[in-house]
């Protein structure tokens, strides 16, 4: 029995024995800090410093130490490590030196102080990588390659992305359904992606995949969320619904011509695919969604009755799919293919061979690129012969004799197009040499482009006009280019091409809002609040500042009066309407007297009524028969500024007549502004006066005028009240150049005491 135990005993240490050795083997093999020599603590800089140090000490070429590669491996890749900040802390945590795999370990394995277990140890079915499918880690994403080829890529073909992770088990139950998916739209062109939520959360985060599994898909850039059940059928419906909805035109009988004579307008060749099912096959839309930018296509549903003519014209087989691609000839197609079942391959090849018509109009600098690229070995010099036109309709002939030399072109070295003189004019005066163009109206030139920045070499062959002599020419000089590239005697730094379909970005504009609406719609009907959450932060934003700076606004004003409020500058307002005046207001008074009062401020209501809207500007009058002694201290503080002269009577007295003044006054500021009426009536007694200021219009008449009281009585009277009137005809522009800030500003120390404004008794 003693024996037995032993033994017992003796094989339990040696498994854990063997347990802590295969533990401590799996730990990391090294570590970045130790090998770099720094701290944890240590900073860019510090990291930075050692690295150039150690590397030029231990690089292979200089230190001829049998490790010494290796060393410099190692210190290449602990920097790599430390030097970037996901990296670091990504070790710093988990003990990993990159984004998938630890040192000396398993990706999935957790680390335990001086232990590490690994997942498969315990022989869990969770989605691992152990016991991920193979087409999981195929189509593995990170955040950079999803940025950097799957966003620009989705532009050409859309993307179905699934989101998993290693502890999700619905995932396990969407498996077969997904692979089977996988295999029948990779076939087709569409592109597959998996994230790893557990391994790629930043990536899973700029998606708005907040939970596993979700499916989702990618095109141009957006993203769409799959609501359904995870079904063969519904998967695929979704990647239809996915492209955009006026790819492929349903052409017939009736339309057909409509459809194929569009070439000239739209610059593309025209395809039109011909099969007996009633929708259009999804490798059919996937390919239009690829070349939208090139080709335009239709399709023929071959069961139908109206198509029947079609088929007939172009002798349509029923047992196979036929496609046809049409270009300058709509009568006799310009290529065809028909076979069972078409691949992606045969396809993809029959529309790259005829991406564009045999003589496109140059409309864009991108359609310019490709059909002229710029020269990059001697070997693969491409020509273009570029026909200088015009859109009218005494320059078709000419056209159409140019695209009838161009169809017998047969060298692969030589691209033909033409250009609207009135549409590309920078291009076209350089390349013409700046001639009239009343002397040559169209012109044919050889170019070939040197760099990407524009310079080209070129000659300009002939005037043409669609003789036969033009094209014999042109043929003798493309024969003398093949021998003799040379003859491009010009060179020239060209422009950038006018983007003629500009105007279609409104169109284009429309229906992305149509179909992006249409998608906020769907999500807002499936309730996935969480992925909507950021776009109706967005609209609850924009509603919330359109509500604070529109609405609340517009009820905050205060509505504008339809009269003016005139309060009277007395001593028991002196101090708020102008002493305690808040800063930035200003108080407009008007001076008067008990006789003058209704008459001026009559008019004064009139000359600032459309300033009444400002909530600093506040009126006022004075009364100069109380407070005379007030004006006079105040005028005094601004005596040399205002310029006033002053007028003495036998007597001695100072006597002025202020009625009609206008004080702008600035109480916070100490200032004031001022307005001296000027007469600009209609003179009674034949005379205009200058100065309604000045005495004249007030004091006693001629001793010849008091001898007849009662035949001038009246007439003074009317006089006067005619004057005094008119006293404030320039108040408004004056008031305008108050709010503009021109009129000059007479500063004073003080403004006089409250004892100043009591009334005089």
């Amino acid at each position: 029995m003693a024996g037995g135990r032993m033994s017992v005993q003796l094989a339990v240490v040696v498994v854990l024995s063997v347990l802590l050795t295969g533990a401590t083997h799996a730990g990391p093999e090294m570590d970045p800090y130790k090998i770099l020599g720094v701290t944890r603590t240590a900073s860019q800089a510090e990291i930075k410093k050692v690295y150039k140090r150690l590397a030029k000490e231990w690089h292979p070429d200089k230190n001829k130490n049998p490790g010494a590669e290796d060393m410099f491996i190692k210190i290449t890749k602990s920097y790599e490590i430390l030097s970037n900040e996901d990296k670091r802390a990504n070790y710093d945590r988990y003990g990993q030196t990159d984004d998938t795999q630890p040192y000396g370990g398993s990706r999935h394995g957790h680390r335990h102080d001086s232990f590490y277990f690994d997942e498969s140890f315990f022989n869990f079915p969770f989605n691992s990588k152990n016991h991920r499918d193979f087409a999981d880690s195929k189509y593995i994403l990170h955040f950079n390659q999803y940025v950097n080829d799957v966003v620009p890529d989705s532009y050409k073909r859309p993307y179905l992305i699934k989101i998993t992770s290693d502890w999700c088990f619905s995932c396990i139950h969407i498996e077969p359904v997904w692979k089977e998916v996988v295999q029948e739209m990779e076939t087709l062109g569409v592109g597959i992606g998996v994230v790893d939520v557990g391994y790629e959360r930043r990536l899973a985060n700029h998606l708005g995949a907040h939970r596993t599994p979700s499916i989702l898909g990618v095109i141009n850039g957006k993203v769409t969320f799959f609501h359904y059940a995870v079904a063969k059928e519904h998967l695929r419906q979704f990647v239809e619904d996915l492209l955009p909805q006026r790819l492929v035109e349903r052409v017939t009988d009736t339309n057909d011509l409509q459809f194929l004579n569009s070439w000239h307008e739209l610059n593309k060749p025209h395809v039109l695919l011909f099969d007996q099912v009633p929708v259009v096959p999804l490798l059919y839309k996937l390919t239009a969604f690829a070349y939208k930018d090139y080709l335009q296509f239709g399709y023929v549903d071959q069961g139908l009755s109206e198509t029947a003519n079609l088929q007939k014209q172009f002798n349509i087989n029923t047992y196979a799919p036929t496609m046809l691609v049409f270009k300058e000839n709509t009568d006799n197609p310009a290529d065809i293919i028909q076979a069972k079942g078409m691949k992606k391959q045969i396809i993809d090849e029959f529309m790259s061979n005829n991406k564009f018509l045999l003589v496109p109009r140059l409309v864009n600098q991108k359609l310019f690129d490709e059909l002229c690229p710029v020269k990059q070995f001697h070997r693969r010099r491409k020509y273009c012969v570029l026909l200088i036109t015009g859109d009218e309709e005494t320059f078709s002939f000419g056209n159409q004799a140019f695209l009838s030399f161009a169809s017998t072109n047969a060298r692969e070295v030589v691209r033909f197009a033409y250009v609207y003189q009135r549409l590309q004019q920078p291009l076209c005066d350089i390349l013409m040499q700046n001639k009239d163009s009343e002397q040559s109206p169209t012109q044919v030139v050889i170019l070939e482009r040197r760099n990407a920045a524009g310079k080209a070499l070129f000659k300009p062959v002939t005037a043409w006009n669609g003789s036969e002599e033009d094209k014999q020419r042109l043929l003798e000089e493309l024969q003398r280019l093949q021998k003799d590239p040379s003859i491009l005697i010009h060179d020239a730094m060209l422009p950038e091409l006018n983007n003629e379909f500009a105007s279609m970005f409104v169109i284009r504009w429309i229906y992305a809002s149509y179909d992006y609406l249409s998608e906020v719609i769907d999500d807002i009907l499936h309730n996935n609040w969480r992925e909507m959450m950021p776009l109706l932060s967005l609209i609850f934003s924009a509603l919330f500042i359109l509500f604070g700076t529109v609405v609340i606004q517009a009820f905050s004003r205060p509505p504008k009066k339809n009269f003016v409020e005139v309060t009277e500058l007395t001593d028991i307002t002196y101090m708020s309407n102008l002493v305690k005046l808040r800063p930035g207001h200003m108080n407009i008074v008007l001076v008067l007297t008990d006789a003058s009062k209704n008459i001026l401020l009559s008019k004064f209501a009139k000359e600032v009524y459309s300033f009444t809207g400002s909530l600093t500007l506040h009126f006022s009058f004075l009364n100069i028969d109380k407070h005379s002694q007030w004006m006079n201290t105040l005028l005094e503080y601004a005596q040399d500024a205002t310029q006033i002269d002053a007028d003495e009577d036998d007597g001695g007295n100072h006597k002025m007549d202020y009625t009609g003044y206008v004080l702008a006054l600035n109480g916070h500021k100490k200032y004031l502004c001022l307005f001296k009426p000027v007469y600009t009536g209609e003179d009674l007694e034949g005379k205009s006066s200058e100065d309604e200021g000045s005495t004249s219009g007030n004091r006693s008449r001629s001793s010849s005028r008091d001898d007849h009281p009662s035949r001038k009585s009246n007439r003074s009277r009317s006089i006067s009240t005619l004057q005094i009137h008119h006293k404030l005809d320039r108040l408004g522009l004056w008031m305008e150049r108050l709010m503009e800030g021109t009129l000059p500003r007479y500063y004073i120390p003080a403004w006089p005491g409250l004892d100043k404004i009591t009334p005089s008794k």
